[in-house]
Protein backbone atom coordinates (compact mmCIF):
# COMPACT_ATOMS: atom_id res chain seq x y z
CA UNK A 1 0.00 0.00 0.00
CA UNK A 2 1.43 3.31 -0.86
CA UNK A 3 0.90 6.20 0.66
CA UNK A 4 -2.80 5.91 1.26
CA UNK A 5 -5.10 9.46 1.75
CA UNK A 6 -6.28 9.80 5.20
CA UNK A 7 -10.41 10.39 4.93
CA UNK A 8 -10.82 10.60 8.56
CA UNK A 9 -9.39 11.16 11.75
CA UNK A 10 -11.10 10.66 15.37
CA UNK A 11 -9.06 11.56 18.73
CA UNK A 12 -8.78 9.92 21.85
CA UNK A 13 -6.92 10.16 24.76
CA UNK A 14 -6.61 7.37 27.28
CA UNK A 15 -5.06 7.88 30.55
CA UNK A 16 -4.04 4.90 32.90
CA UNK A 17 -7.46 3.63 34.81
CA UNK A 18 -9.56 6.71 32.67
CA UNK A 19 -11.16 5.97 29.34
CA UNK A 20 -12.16 9.14 27.26
CA UNK A 21 -14.16 8.68 24.30
CA UNK A 22 -14.71 11.19 21.08
CA UNK A 23 -17.61 9.61 19.34
CA UNK A 24 -18.98 11.17 16.22
CA UNK A 25 -22.00 9.34 13.99
CA UNK A 26 -22.88 11.87 11.17
CA UNK A 27 -19.83 13.16 8.82
CA UNK A 28 -19.20 15.27 6.07
CA UNK A 29 -21.01 13.38 3.12
CA UNK A 30 -17.39 11.86 1.36
CA UNK A 31 -17.42 9.06 4.08
CA UNK A 32 -20.80 9.33 5.84
CA UNK A 33 -22.15 5.55 5.98
CA UNK A 34 -19.13 3.94 4.01
CA UNK A 35 -16.17 2.03 5.27
CA UNK A 36 -14.10 5.35 6.03
CA UNK A 37 -16.56 6.93 8.61
CA UNK A 38 -15.63 6.30 12.28
CA UNK A 39 -18.53 6.75 14.49
CA UNK A 40 -16.22 6.06 18.06
CA UNK A 41 -13.05 4.99 19.65
CA UNK A 42 -12.48 3.30 22.62
CA UNK A 43 -9.33 2.57 24.30
CA UNK A 44 -9.66 0.54 28.13
CA UNK A 45 -7.75 -2.03 30.28
CA UNK A 46 -8.46 -5.81 29.24
CA UNK A 47 -9.74 -8.52 31.08
CA UNK A 48 -6.19 -9.39 31.61
CA UNK A 49 -5.22 -6.22 33.39
CA UNK A 50 -1.48 -6.52 31.77
CA UNK A 51 -3.32 -5.59 28.22
CA UNK A 52 -4.43 -2.52 26.75
CA UNK A 53 -7.64 -2.57 24.44
CA UNK A 54 -8.32 -0.71 21.28
CA UNK A 55 -11.67 -0.86 20.01
CA UNK A 56 -12.39 1.40 16.25
CA UNK A 57 -16.26 1.66 15.29
CA UNK A 58 -17.19 2.49 11.78
CA UNK A 59 -20.47 2.57 9.19
CA UNK A 60 -22.85 4.03 12.13
CA UNK A 61 -26.72 3.56 12.30
CA UNK A 62 -26.69 0.35 10.39
CA UNK A 63 -30.42 -1.25 11.00
CA UNK A 64 -30.03 -4.70 11.29
CA UNK A 65 -31.25 -5.43 7.20
CA UNK A 66 -28.46 -3.08 6.44
CA UNK A 67 -25.53 -4.60 8.91
CA UNK A 68 -26.17 -7.86 7.09
CA UNK A 69 -25.03 -6.39 4.01
CA UNK A 70 -21.97 -4.18 5.44
CA UNK A 71 -18.86 -4.89 5.06
CA UNK A 72 -15.10 -3.59 5.41
CA UNK A 73 -13.48 -2.19 2.35
CA UNK A 74 -10.52 -3.57 1.20
CA UNK A 75 -9.11 0.08 0.14
CA UNK A 76 -9.51 1.53 3.71
CA UNK A 77 -7.23 0.94 6.22
CA UNK A 78 -8.08 1.41 10.02
CA UNK A 79 -4.81 3.17 11.31
CA UNK A 80 -4.58 3.17 15.37
CA UNK A 81 -1.81 5.99 16.20
CA UNK A 82 -0.29 5.90 19.80
CA UNK A 83 1.76 7.99 21.22
CA UNK A 84 3.71 7.57 24.39
CA UNK A 85 5.81 10.77 24.39
CA UNK A 86 3.32 13.12 25.05
CA UNK A 87 4.04 15.08 21.50
CA UNK A 88 0.85 14.34 19.50
CA UNK A 89 3.12 12.75 16.98
CA UNK A 90 2.22 9.07 16.76
CA UNK A 91 5.00 6.66 17.91
CA UNK A 92 3.58 3.18 17.31
CA UNK A 93 0.83 2.28 15.32
CA UNK A 94 -1.61 -0.58 15.06
CA UNK A 95 -3.03 -0.74 10.92
CA UNK A 96 -6.07 -3.51 10.25
CA UNK A 97 -6.68 -4.21 6.87
CA UNK A 98 -9.29 -6.33 5.23
CA UNK A 99 -8.23 -9.10 2.70
CA UNK A 100 -11.29 -11.15 1.58
CA UNK A 101 -12.98 -12.25 4.52
CA UNK A 102 -10.19 -11.85 7.12
CA UNK A 103 -8.95 -8.48 8.68
CA UNK A 104 -5.06 -8.77 8.52
CA UNK A 105 -2.95 -6.87 11.42
CA UNK A 106 0.19 -4.87 11.69
CA UNK A 107 2.05 -3.92 14.70
CA UNK A 108 1.76 -2.04 17.17
CA UNK A 109 5.62 -0.55 15.39
CA UNK A 110 6.88 2.61 14.45
CA UNK A 111 5.83 4.11 11.63
CA UNK A 112 8.33 4.82 8.97
CA UNK A 113 6.60 8.73 8.57
CA UNK A 114 3.83 10.41 10.53
CA UNK A 115 1.23 12.06 9.92
CA UNK A 116 -1.65 11.64 7.08
CA UNK A 117 0.05 9.60 4.57
CA UNK A 118 1.07 5.71 5.91
CA UNK A 119 2.79 2.49 4.45
CA UNK A 120 2.39 -1.15 5.88
CA UNK A 121 5.62 -3.16 7.67
CA UNK A 122 4.41 -6.12 5.99
CA UNK A 123 7.25 -7.98 8.52
CA UNK A 124 5.18 -5.92 11.27
CA UNK A 125 2.56 -8.61 10.70
CA UNK A 126 0.78 -9.25 14.10
CA UNK A 127 -2.30 -11.59 13.11
CA UNK A 128 -5.66 -12.09 10.89
CA UNK A 129 -9.25 -12.96 12.28
CA UNK A 130 -12.20 -14.20 10.29
CA UNK A 131 -14.13 -11.31 10.02
CA UNK A 132 -17.30 -12.29 11.71
CA UNK A 133 -20.74 -12.16 10.00
CA UNK A 134 -24.26 -11.06 11.28
CA UNK A 135 -26.09 -12.88 13.75
CA UNK A 136 -23.60 -15.65 14.16
CA UNK A 137 -20.64 -15.83 16.83
CA UNK A 138 -18.11 -13.88 17.49
CA UNK A 139 -14.92 -14.91 15.96
CA UNK A 140 -11.80 -14.05 18.03
CA UNK A 141 -8.02 -15.22 17.24
CA UNK A 142 -4.64 -14.95 19.13
CA UNK A 143 -1.43 -14.28 18.07
CA UNK A 144 1.69 -13.51 19.47
CA UNK A 145 -0.04 -12.79 23.26
CA UNK A 146 -2.52 -10.29 21.40
CA UNK A 147 -6.09 -11.24 20.21
CA UNK A 148 -8.05 -9.70 17.22
CA UNK A 149 -11.63 -9.46 16.42
CA UNK A 150 -13.55 -7.90 13.53
CA UNK A 151 -17.40 -7.49 12.50
CA UNK A 152 -20.82 -5.73 13.45
CA UNK A 153 -21.59 -5.17 16.82
CA UNK A 154 -24.42 -3.13 18.28
CA UNK A 155 -23.37 0.24 18.61
CA UNK A 156 -22.52 0.72 22.50
CA UNK A 157 -22.46 4.45 22.51
CA UNK A 158 -25.75 6.24 24.33
CA UNK A 159 -26.98 9.42 23.23
CA UNK A 160 -30.59 11.08 23.94
CA UNK A 161 -30.64 13.38 20.84
CA UNK A 162 -34.28 13.79 21.11
CA UNK A 163 -33.21 15.78 24.35
CA UNK A 164 -30.00 17.07 23.45
CA UNK A 165 -32.26 18.81 20.57
CA UNK A 166 -34.78 19.70 23.11
CA UNK A 167 -31.97 21.28 25.27
CA UNK A 168 -30.63 23.51 22.31
CA UNK A 169 -33.95 24.78 21.43
CA UNK A 170 -34.82 26.03 25.44
CA UNK A 171 -37.64 23.52 26.21
CA UNK A 172 -35.64 21.41 27.94
CA UNK A 173 -32.84 22.43 31.53
CA UNK A 174 -30.92 18.99 30.58
CA UNK A 175 -30.80 15.60 30.42
CA UNK A 176 -32.95 12.66 32.06
CA UNK A 177 -31.92 10.12 34.18
CA UNK A 178 -32.71 7.41 32.27
CA UNK A 179 -32.36 8.73 29.04
CA UNK A 180 -33.41 7.49 26.02
CA UNK A 181 -31.06 5.97 23.64
CA UNK A 182 -31.34 6.82 20.23
CA UNK A 183 -28.98 4.41 18.47
CA UNK A 184 -30.58 1.65 20.24
CA UNK A 185 -31.11 -1.03 17.79
CA UNK A 186 -28.58 -0.11 15.43
CA UNK A 187 -24.98 -1.77 14.64
CA UNK A 188 -21.27 -0.82 13.63
CA UNK A 189 -19.02 -2.63 12.24
CA UNK A 190 -15.92 -2.84 14.79
CA UNK A 191 -12.29 -3.63 14.63
CA UNK A 192 -11.21 -4.64 18.43
CA UNK A 193 -7.42 -5.43 19.02
CA UNK A 194 -5.89 -6.93 22.53
CA UNK A 195 -2.01 -5.80 23.05
CA UNK A 196 -0.02 -6.70 25.76
CA UNK A 197 1.05 -3.25 27.69
CA UNK A 198 4.39 -3.84 27.54
CA UNK A 199 4.55 -3.56 23.51
CA UNK A 200 3.67 0.40 24.29
CA UNK A 201 6.21 1.31 25.54
CA UNK A 202 6.77 2.43 29.55
CA UNK A 203 4.69 5.51 29.25
CA UNK A 204 1.99 6.01 32.08
CA UNK A 205 -0.25 8.08 30.05
CA UNK A 206 -1.12 7.27 26.11
CA UNK A 207 -2.63 9.50 23.66
CA UNK A 208 -4.73 7.46 21.40
CA UNK A 209 -6.45 8.23 18.24
CA UNK A 210 -7.57 6.37 14.80
CA UNK A 211 -7.80 7.01 11.20
CA UNK A 212 -8.81 5.84 8.40
CA UNK A 213 -6.94 6.10 4.97
CA UNK A 214 -7.90 5.38 1.33
CA UNK A 215 -5.17 3.17 -0.63
CA UNK A 216 -4.05 5.42 -3.87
Amino acid sequence: MKKPKMILGLALVAITGLVLVAADHIDAPSVTGNAADITDMYTFQGQNTNNLVFAVNTQGLLSPNATAAAMFSENVMIEINIDNTGDNVEDLVIQAIRKGNKMYFFGPYAPAATGTSSTIKTSAASGNVAISTYGSAAVIAESGGMKFFAGPRDDPFFFDLGQFQAILGGTASGFNNPGTDTFAGTNVLSVVVEVPKAMLGTATSLNVWAETKKKQ
